[in-house]
């Protein structure tokens, strides 16, 4: 049995603002988790945002996982048969560009000994913008290219927790594909997640934590050196058509940069022992002077 749940990313509310919706909907997730693996009645979480568990309720009645409470017990659900049939799976359908949000994901069928896998459909920007102009209700196109430049593949060879995951094409349609896909599912139901007690996990989640604090502060900081120097750029009177020369060059230097500090690629931090962020902006002070000589000499 498949239990589909899928997320789309509302545009309206702020990075910060979409985390804690996401992490919410993964405690409702939990809800009814526990209540398939104790066999017993699905609860209504204490502080839930109303709207959203009425959508999750219905995502589930939908699938008949579900029946409708009793209107004098309205704090939970019975599971209907469906529910607790064997194997179950669920399938979260989300773009989860970030490995973080994936890693959450993975900590919640560690914390009940679950199978876990992860199926990452490759797709060109191309065909993703013309498929979201399709949509009804479509993303704007610069939305689309910002998750194309943020997206963090599966990398199993760089995260354990990541090891059981399938890339296909998403054109493939493939009967070798689809043995594949079947593969997959079985070896993570037959390989469930053990829940171990030491601090290897913890390490990995701090570890998560410490590169995006890093990547944060870098951005924050880069982006007041791109905004000063723009400034610097207008006091010295450089001509309109090269001062948008030149913020594209300073974008694309930045975006590089973070890029390379989130990839480790060390293209522009060519010394390993690099970790901090002054030692990355002094990096990028250089490059950034580099690029602003040409300009300031053509005015």
């Amino acid at each position: 049995m498949c239990i589909f749940g899928a997320c789309t990313v509302c545009v309206l509310h702020t990075p910060s603002q979409w985390k804690l919706l996401r992490q919410e909907l993964l405690k409702y997730l939990e809800y009814f988790l526990l209540a398939v693996i104790n066999g017993c009645q699905m609860s209504t979480p204490p502080n839930r945002t109303e709207a959203m568990w009425e959508d999750f309720i219905t995502c589930l009645k939908d699938q008949d996982l579900i029946s409708s409470a009793a209107p004098e017990a309205r704090s939970c659900y019975l599971l209907t048969k469906t529910a607790v049939s064997r194997p179950l799976f669920l399938i979260l359908d989300d773009n989860f560009y970030y490995q973080s949000m994936r890693y959450e994901v993975y900590q919640l069928a560690r914390k009940y000994s679950l199978g876990f896998c992860q199926l990452f459909l490759d797709c060109s920007l191309e065909t993703c913008l013309q498929r979201n102009g399709q949509r009804p209700q479509a993303l704007p196109a610069e939305t689309i290219h910002l998750m194309g430049r943020k997206l963090e593949k599966p990398n199993p060879e760089k995260n354990a927790w990541e090891h059981n995951s399938l890339t296909i094409e998403s054109s493939e349609c493939s009967s070798e594909a689809s043995l594949k896909l079947t593969d997959l599912l079985l070896t993570a139901l037959e390989n469930p997640v053990k829940y171990i007690e030491d601090n290897v996990e913890q390490k990995e989640a701090d570890r998560i934590i410490c590169s995006t604090n890093l990547l944060h502060q870098a951005d924050q900081m880069l982006r007041r050196i791109v905004s000063q120097t723009m400034k610097e750029a207008k006091e010295e009177r450089v001509l309109p058509f090269n001062l948008k020369l030149l913020a594209e060059e300073l974008n694309k230097l930045k975006a590089e940069f973070l890029e390379d500090l989130r990839q480790g690629n060390k293209k522009y931090l060519c010394f390993p022992e690099t970790t901090n962020v002054s030692d990355a902006i002094a990096f990028f002070h250089h490059e950034k002077d580099n690029i602003v000589q040409k300009y300031f000499s053509k005015h």
